[in-house]
Parts: structure tokens; C-alpha cells; sequence
């Protein structure tokens, strides 16, 4: 799960826990209210008190610093992965009845130049994630003569495109079921308050929570309680874009016969996982590790092949009556991963995205991901932001960006590669209108000449 805060101009910096959350239930209470529709405001409701116990938590791991004690973490325990060729070999089919296939569909494709869902760009021989996915579970369908529904959770951002999709399969031996992920508002860093005024605000102002909700989300759209009653029993979920996540036969006799309620697919990791996330045995319970809550001077431990020689494939396996049981009885307590974004304002103002029916759009051009971008205090406030950047420069062809100090940046100025600016206590550094910088590192109190 993840909380989503970004640049605002208010400054509540040191309010304690308990007035940041009565402000913040205040607002939700605010925002509920703009909802007209008595079914839709109840699952308005719903979302919002979700959204407001994940904040709480947030505030209190905040409060206390790093929730995650670095002296307790431990490589996997010995019982605490199974290894796949200790597994039965047996093949059931009998199990398929009690199954369902999940696909987390709630990503865009701007990272690769994509306009709508990432899981409609095109694989190969005119297929996309989507095709190869429903032609899977078809597959297996047809193969052992059963019925396995193929279930996608969508996102605000995905869900009109998906509808719309799905429609070619239809006549498809394959039942096609949807639900949505919830919808959270954004929040101020400073003010800790959120963005959207209403329920109609602008899509920018929220954000899905990440895979972690699809427990509520499941359970909250109805569609949980359906599937037990259909008697599926065994949710298998995966990314949409992993191709390699298909149903293996052996891993659902395994969750069966020893009544597994969560089973997740780890391989082996190598130098290009080292970033991903990680299995570690935390006080003799089995935790997910993510990079991010790993504290810096630690980083590199994290990374290690030989310590930890997992990597989460985020295909999971799950027990539909056990997800029930854990959101009724409010049992998840899962880590909560912030996202803290103080350089938003510039990266969606720039050249690296366009914006097409209200959503932003990785323009095509740019190579990779988004630049790494770190403005100093002296860009806080978006009116102080604005006033030093009035502009913003072009970036498409940036990597990295720092500013600190008292800089100020004019019109027509461009980014490339590499670019540090520092401006040392009591000097200011003008970068003139029309300069293109390009791996360099201004101090002091420098003026660059026009170009």
C-alpha cells in the first residue's frame, strides 16, 4: 500500500499526530459530502475510512521513524520457502474448479510510450499483455474441459478503456470478471491535507494505492463473496504484464493439500533484481522486503546476492475465504511504502509528458523512465517554485537534476544528462534565459553567459 503526498503551500510542518488526523477526517467527511448518489457516497465512505486507517498508520510510523529495525531482519528461515522440486508432481486437474485467475490491470503504459492501459500494448504477433493473458486461461479452459474466471482489477485510470476492450472477447471460453481498485486522494507534504476538493476533482488528484489493496478492493466491490459462492476457493494473482505467470498445476495441488492461505512465487535473484523486492524472515514471521524501506547505509546489504537470494515475482496465491476473514476482522497490516514526491510539480509541467484527455503521457521521445529530481527547501512552496522556475526547462533528454540554494531559472533554459546547481549561503545563481546545460555543475554564485 502506499501514501501518495505532494507539494502544497501551507505550513503545518510540526502538527502532531492527532491534529493531522482530525484534519484530515474532517476533510474526508467534506469530501463524502460532495457525493450525491446514497449507494455510491456509502462506497465513497468505505473507501475513504480505508484510506484514513492507512494515514493514521502512516502518522505513526512517521512519528516513530523507520518501522523497519535493520537488527531484525534476517535471510528466509529453513521451512520458510519450499523449493519447487519438492513439490508433488502430480498434475491434478480436479483442482481447477476452485480457481480463479487475477490480473493487476491498473497500470498505464506512458513509461513506454503507451496512451491507455499497459496491459494493451502489443507483445508480439499483434497480441498485447492483455490477448496472451486471456488466451492463457482459454487455453487451460479448453484443455481440461473447465471453467477458470479471469478476473481483472482495474484502476480509475484503466477501468473506461478496459470495458471497452474486453468487449472482443466475448464468445471467448473464458468468463471475464471486473472490479476497480480504490480511489485515494493525493496529499500536501506540508499541510498533510488532501488534494481534491470533491468527489468530481481532477483525476491528477488521486492515485490507486498499489497492488496491497486488492484485498479491501476484492472484497468491497461484492465480487469476493460471488466467487465463494461459485465455489472458488484459490485466487491466483499476478501483474498483467507478466507473461511468465501462468497456472502451474503443481503449485495449486500444493495450496490445497497443505491449506495454504498465501503462497508466493519467489526465483532466484540476479544483478538486474537486486532493486526488486525481497523474502526475509523479520522475528521468525515471513515479511515482503521493497528497497524503499530499506534505510540507506543498508542499501547495498539489501542488494546483495548472497544474503538475499530471493526476488519476489509478485505471483501470489491466495485463499479466497482467508481474504475475507483478514479484511472483516481488520487483521492486514501490511507496510506502507510512501511516496514522497517533491519535484512533481516540475516533472508534469515539462516536456516529458503531455496531457490527453486529463491523463499525463510519457512522451515518446524520452528514453528510460522519469529523471531523478531534487529541489532544495528554497523550492518548498509552489508559490516559490513558481517564482524561481517560471518556465520550466526542457528535460527530455535529463537524468539527473539537484538544485539548492537561491537559483533562479529563466525561460527557454534546457537539461541534459547530468545537471547540479548549488548556490553557496548568501549568493544567488540566474541561469540566463535560452542556456542549455548538459552535464555540468554550477556553484557559487555563478551567471552563465546567453546563448
Amino acid at each position: 500500500m502506499s501514501i501518495t503526498v505532494t507539494n502544497g503551500n501551507k505550513a503545518f510542518e510540526n502538527a502532531s499526530t492527532n491534529v493531522a488526523a482530525a484534519q484530515m477526517r474532517n476533510s474526508l467527511t467534506e469530501l463524502a459530502e460532495t457525493v450525491k448518489d446514497p449507494e455510491q457516497k456509502k462506497l465513497f465512505e468505505t473507501e475513504m475510512d480505508n484510506f484514513f486507517a492507512l494515514f493514521r498508520r502512516y502518522l505513526n510510523d512517521k512519528a516513530k521513524g523507520n518501522a523497519v529495525d535493520w537488527d531484525r531482519i534476517a535471510p528466509p528461515a529453513q521451512g520458510q520457502v519450499v523449493d519447487y522440486e519438492d513439490l508433488a508432481n502430480s498434475e491434478s486437474v480436479g483442482f481447477l474448479n476452485k480457481l480463479a485467475v487475477l490480473k493487476l490491470n491498473g497500470g498505464l503504459g506512458t513509461s513506454m510510450g503507451c496512451v491507455g492501459p499497459k496491459s494493451v500494448i502489443e507483445v508480439r504477433d499483434g497480441m498485447s499483455f492483455l490477448d496472451m493473458s486471456v488466451r492463457q486461461v482459454e487455453y487451460l479452459n479448453r484443455t481440461y474441459n473447465t471453467n477458470v474466471p479471469f478476473i481483472l482489477m482495474n484502476s480509475f485510470n484503466t477501468h473506461d478503456d478496459t470495458a471497452a476492450i474486453i468487449k472482443k472477447y466475448e464468445g471467448h471460453n473464458v468468463d471475464i470478471l471486473t472490479f476497480n481498485q480504490s480511489r485515494f486522494p493525493r496529499i500536501y507534504k506540508d499541510s498533510l491535507l488532501p488534494v481534491p476538493k470533491s468527489v468530481d476533482s481532477s483525476i491528477n488528484e488521486w492515485y490507486p494505492p498499489g497492488h496491497g489493496d486488492v484485498f479491501e478492493s476484492l472484497y468491497n466491490s461484492g465480487l469476493l463473496d460471488k466467487l465463494i459462492e461459485r465455489g472458488i476457493e484459490i485466487i491466483f494473482l499476478s501483474n498483467v504484464d507478466n507473461l511468465g505467470a501462468v497456472v502451474d498445476l503443481r503449485i495449486l495441488q500444493h495450496m490445497v493439500e497443505t491449506n495454504s492461505e498465501y503462497i508466493m512465487e519467489l526465483t532466484n535473484k540476479t544483478k538486474a533484481d537486486v532493486k526488486g523486492g525481497t523474502i526475509i524472515d523479520y522475528e521468525g514471521s515471513v515479511r515482503l522486503l521493497e528497497i524503499a524501506q530499506v534505510p540507506k547505509e543498508h542499501t547495498n546489504e539489501f542488494k546483495s546476492i548472497k544474503k538475499f537470494k530471493y526476488f519476489n515475482t509478485n505471483n501470489i496465491w491466495m485463499n479466497t475465504k482467508a481474504i475475507k476473514r483478514v479484511v472483516e476482522n481488520n487483521e492486514l497490516e501490511m507496510e506502507i511504502i510512501p511516496v514522497k514526491t517533491c519535484s512533481d510539480l516540475m516533472l508534469v509541467k515539462s516536456d516529458l509528458y503531455t496531457v490527453k484527455h486529463g491523463q499525463l503521457q510519457l512522451n515518446p521521445s524520452r528514453f528510460g523512465g522519469a529523471p531523478l529530481i531534487k529541489l532544495g527547501s528554497d523550492f518548498k512552496k509552489v508559490s516559490d517554485f513558481q517564482k524561481r522556475i517560471p518556465s520550466i526547462p526542457k528535460i527530455i533528454e535529463l537524468d539527473h537534476l539537484t538544485i539548492t540554494g537561491n537559483v533562479n531559472l529563466h525561460r527557454g533554459v534546457e537539461l541534459k544528462g547530468t545537471v547540479i546547481i548549488v548556490a553557496t549561503e548568501g549568493s544567488t545563481i540566474d541561469i540566463p534565459p535560452g542556456s542549455i546545460l548538459e552535464n555540468v555543475v554550477v556553484e557559487g554564485s555563478l551567471r552563465l553567459l546567453e546563448h
